[in-house]
């Protein structure tokens, strides 16, 4: 396989995952390892389709205030992404996440590791960027089959017609790129088995992939501080996600923290 990366052998899919809750949440506390090994198997098992999303500090804030998000979260797989949820968890557990799953690394990353040719639909952001995407995605996995099935402007008429498409597409894979909370909740609550066995919400991931957002410098992602980056790139759009949001998401874990019958350790 071109790319180089192949799925562990090791450990069974029947081992109790361990994980942390974040503001209610259960989100993993395993490797990337662990995380491939366990989706390669949900793509084979016949117990239905699986939803996977990510939750970094901005996610935590829209938990607290939106119970249909909250409701979508408890149905899916969901994996660390990014310092803010670490930093959470050395405040609520003592010990970050073992391991930084932040989609915008591990799903390209997932593609690759995947061996047997799988068939990828896209479903999400503005027009065109889609199809941008998925040749990038062709790239770096060129073993499997991708397919855009839509933008990621549609009302519920255009949801019918997305889901027929979909339906037909014949996908093991669906990634929707419609932003948080949008695309959990249309993952959970639209798609079903008709449509696929993995469901990925992957937020910016398409715009990254076809070039219409920068990444942050490798240093800069090394030393957990994209987010200072996107905010440089994207004032406007981002100020209000960051400045306030960052210290209204500490202030939350704080009274976490400290509320009656925290489990500590």
């Amino acid at each position: 396989m071109d790319g180089g990366q192949h799925l562990p052998q090791e450990a069974s899919p029947q081992v109790v995952m361990p994980e942390r809750r974040i503001a209610g949440i259960a989100v993993a506390n395993i490797t990337e390892a662990e995380a491939m090994r366990r989706l390669d198997a949900a793509l084979t098992s016949d117990a239905g389709p699986t939803r996977l999303a990510f939750l970094n500090a901005h996610c935590v804030n829209l938990v607290r205030a939106n119970p249909d998000y909250r409701e979508a979260l408890a149905a899916c797989l969901v994996l660390p992404d990014g310092i803010g949820v670490d930093i959470a968890a050395r405040l609520l557990y003592g010990a970050r996440f073992r391991e930084n799953l932040n989609g915008t690394d591990f799903v390209p990353r997932l593609l690759s590791a995947l061996d047997r040719p799988l068939r990828v639909a896209l479903i999400g952001g503005a027009p065109g960027v889609a199809e941008r995407a998925a040749g990038r995605f062709g790239e770096i996995a060129p073993h499997h089959a991708y397919v855009t099935i839509s933008d990621g402007y549609f009302d519920a008429a255009g949801q019918a017609v997305v889901l027929t498409a979909l339906e037909h597409a014949d996908a093991d894979i669906v990634l929707v790129a419609m932003g948080v909370p949008a695309q959990e909740l249309f993952l959970v609550n639209a798609l079903n088995s008709r449509h696929g066995r993995l469901f990925v919400g992957v937020g910016a991931l398409f715009d990254f992939y076809a070039g219409n957002v920068s990444r942050a410098p490798a240093l800069v992602r090394r030393l957990r501080m994209e987010w200072v980056w996107r905010l440089g790139l994207e004032p406007a759009r981002l100020w209000r996600r960051y400045i306030l949001g960052n210290p209204a998401f500490l202030l939350g874990i704080l009274r976490d923290r400290f509320a009656p019958r925290h489990p500590i350790g």
